[in-house]
């Protein structure tokens, strides 16, 4: 009997049976934890079971068929969310059986259930008339099944259509004017003649997420009438990992009227440029966006993305100046390049290296420690490296600060931040004399 209830598959009344059966609850059972139980219909072959939570998630549980409808709505009076994904789902009339009897369903979840090429009739898609948000991630449904469940769903704010191998976007002859969010990441969109679609048939759309799409450009004859047309309240695009390669294709996203949010990663026109050259070229480029890649864009950071624009574009032709070159010099002026200055030590310095009664310069490599250096003097000295103390005498600061011992064998000589002329001590640390009087003897 088990083996043919797995090939005709289980039913949604079967699953929630298991799943919510009160002998799997049994610290429920008392007062205080506020579970509510229902009786079964009358005739029903098992009684008390617990109602449902109103967020109800049931998958991968090889759900198949509905089951007894008056089961389903019994169970899921207060149910509104509803997660059916990967079961074997590949009817819609059982589909719409179990949403017809969850009155308040608001979100519902059908990614990964078989519904390729299976067309959803006009008449039953009345029941999802009270679903806000819609997610069908890997289904492979059809357009004509998408359009179907927009006509009869006119409170539907968020859409999810990723993952569904579409390279083409059927038009529908009725708009959907409540959506808000559509997500269709994943799939193989690569024209622009595609994308725009979206436009008329979800007028008031708000956020538009294409990621992973080889969307190859943002091409329009007359992009700045067009796109105000088309995409009037898109608020913000996700273009993470597109084709887009050219900069006229950033540049056309100012024609959004309402744009203010935008991801542009994993572009091929971004590649060769490092992190902050990417974000710096990109914000002088978008002066209405104020997040880009999920960061906030402070007006700090655009005022130096624009100058930082300015002078990446000095030393390019006339001709093949972007437009936003001319805008920005009208707002900074002509800007200089940048001095370049270089803030690494010196490599190598000329001291005057003094022991006894003898003076001779010396050309020191400064990247090297003090330990190192006793080792390099102890030859000229006449001294081991353990048995001398090296001071350092700053030429134009030696007669304010007097000598400096350098005591730190694995100190680095630029950190003493030595310079042509300047002196350094050597004295035997058997030597009774002092370095004060060492030094005024000189």
């Amino acid at each position: 009997m088990e083996s043919s209830d797995e090939e005709e598959g289980r039913t949604f009344v079967q699953v929630v049976s298991e799943k919510y059966n009160p002998e799997n609850f049994p610290y429920c059972r008392g007062n205080g934890m506020g579970v509510v139980v229902l009786s079964s219909p009358q005739g029903s072959p098992i009684k008390d079971r617990l109602n449902l939570p109103s967020v109800l998630v049931l998958d991968g549980c090889g759900i198949s068929k509905a089951g007894d409808k008056a089961e389903v709505a019994t169970f899921c009076a207060h149910v509104v969310e509803l997660d059916l994904s990967h079961n074997q789902l590949q009817d819609w009339g059982e589909i719409c059986t179990i949403v017809s009897n969850i009155p308040n369903l608001d979100f519902l979840n059908l990614s990964m259930n078989p519904l390729s090429g299976i067309e959803l009739e006009p008449g039953l898609a009345e029941v999802f008339s009270r679903v806000r948000r819609l997610v069908l991630i890997n289904t492979r449904v059809t357009w004509d099944t998408v359009h179907t469940l927009t006509r009869q769903t006119p409170e539907l704010e968020e859409l999810f259509l990723c993952l569904n191998d579409y390279a083409q976007v059927a038009e529908s002859p009725v708009p959907c004017p409540s959506l808000r969010l559509l997500q269709i990441t994943d799939n193989q969109l690569q024209e622009w003649s595609e994308v725009r679609k979206f436009g008329p048939m979800y007028p008031c759309l708000d956020t538009l997420v294409l990621s992973n799409n080889r969307l190859s450009s943002v091409e329009e004859d007359t992009p700045q009438d067009t796109l105000q047309r088309l995409f009037p309240n898109l608020r913000s695009i996700n273009l993470n990992n597109s084709g887009l390669n050219r900069w006229e294709d950033i540049e056309r996203l100012n024609f959004f009227p309402k744009l203010e949010e935008v991801r542009l990663m994993g572009i091929p026109l971004l590649q060769p440029y490092t992190n902050k050259e990417r974000r710096s070229l990109t914000v002088a480029q978008l002066p209405s966006v104020t997040v880009l890649n999920g960061s906030v864009v402070t007006e700090g950071e655009r005022e130096d993305a624009e100058r930082f624009f300015i002078r990446h574009y000095l030393d390019c032709s006339e001709e093949t100046l972007p437009q936003r070159y001319h805008v920005l010099v009208s707002k900074y002026g002509q800007l200089a390049p940048l001095a370049e200055v270089d803030l690494r030590p010196p490599c190598t310095a000329t001291l005057e290296v003094r022991w006894g009664e003898r003076t001779e310069a010396l050309s020191l490599r400064l990247e090297q420690t003090v330990g190192e250096l006793k080792k390099e003097l102890r030859a000229l000295v006449g001294l081991p490296a353990n048995g001398m103390r090296l001071y350092y005498i700053a030429r134009e600061l030696g007669s304010a600060l007097g000598p400096e011992e350098m005591k730190y064998g694995s100190r680095a000589l630029h950190s003493y931040m030595i310079q042509d002329g300047d002196e350094i001590l050597v004295v035997p640390k058997t030597k009774s004399r002092t370095i004060s009087s060492t030094s005024s003897d000189s």
